[in-house]
Order: structure tokens, then sequence, then C-alpha cells
């Protein structure tokens, strides 16, 4: 069993979720949104910094997955997005947690079977996939559905090298 952390990188909000993953079996540990504050953009980076290291050292993934940066319409929202993911990357790999980037194409196949589904068909995979009691929050139903990603991409990696496990949190 393995502890994997999927992050949503935002500049309002971030959403976070962490599975257990095993084989073709994932089971939910926790998930959730922060709510990023504060008046400037340091004071909010601050905040995903802290919030995400918190949760690292809290649950302990052995690994991190996150969504790729995508191009905006506008440059402003990509730039915040941008610092966002760094700032969450960041918080993971001062924890000396290896991180993986997955494209939203790629999260959204994954885990609904089409690479241009609606946010609401990944809210409702995740909720059947993780057997929820309900439909989590876009932004943390996205977290989650990129740490089943990675919890997917990891297992073919691992059968297609032939390895049996990892160490020192890497596929060896």
């Amino acid at each position: 069993m393995i502890r994997l952390l999927g992050i949503d990188p935002g500049s309002i909000n971030t959403g976070f979720g962490i599975i257990d993953s095993e084989g073709n079996h994932a089971k939910h540990v926790t998930s959730g949104v922060i709510k990023v504050t504060g008046d400037t953009l340091a004071e909010k980076l601050k905040v995903i910094y802290q919030q995400l290291t918190d949760l690292v050292l809290e649950y302990n993934p052995v690994e991190v997955a996150i969504e790729k940066v995508f191009m905006h319409k506008n440059a402003d929202s990509a730039l915040k997005l941008g610092q966002a993911r760094g700032a969450a990357i960041a918080a993971c790999a001062m924890q000396e947690r290896p991180v993986f980037e997955y494209t939203a194409n790629q999260v959204k196949q994954s885990t609904v079977g089409k690479g241009h589904a609606a946010k609401q068909q990944v809210q409702h995979m995740i909720k059947i996939l993780l057997c929820l009691s309900e439909e989590p929050k876009t932004d943390e139903a996205d977290a989650l559905a990129i740490a089943l990603c990675h919890a997917h991409s990891r297992e073919g990696l691992l059968r297609m090298q032939g390895v049996t496990g990892i160490r020192f949190g890497r596929l060896q």
C-alpha cells in the first residue's frame, strides 16, 4: 500500500486529495480545499506552502502528483496559477517527496475515460471510484483525480519495468 497526494493548485482554492493505493485498488484517506487567503501574493503563496507542508507532515504521502499548467486565455491568471503550483511543489520538495506532473487531459482520461470530460463527470466518477458518500467539491475532486491518475500511471510503470516496490519514495 502506498500513500499518494494529489494537488489541484489554484490562487483562490487549492484542492488536495490523499489516497492509499495498492494494485488497482484505491482508498480515500482525506481530501479538501485550501482556501487561499491573504492580501498580497506573498501571503497567499505562504498559505499554500504552509498548509501543504502540514498535510505532508501529518499524512506522510510517499509521492505527490500535481496538475501541469495549461495556457489560460488570461496571461495574469496563468501566472498566478504557475506561482501557486510553485508554492505547492516547493512545499512537497522541501519534505523530500517526489513530485509527478500530469496534464488535465491525462487526469480526465484516466478517471473518466475522456480527455475532455466536464468537471461534473470527474466529480461523479471520483465519488464512484473512491466509494464516497457524496460528490466532492470541484477542486477536491480534481485533486483526488490527479492522485488516482498517478496511482494508475505508477502501477503501469511498475508492471512495465518489472518493479516490485519502492525505495526512498521513488520507483525502483
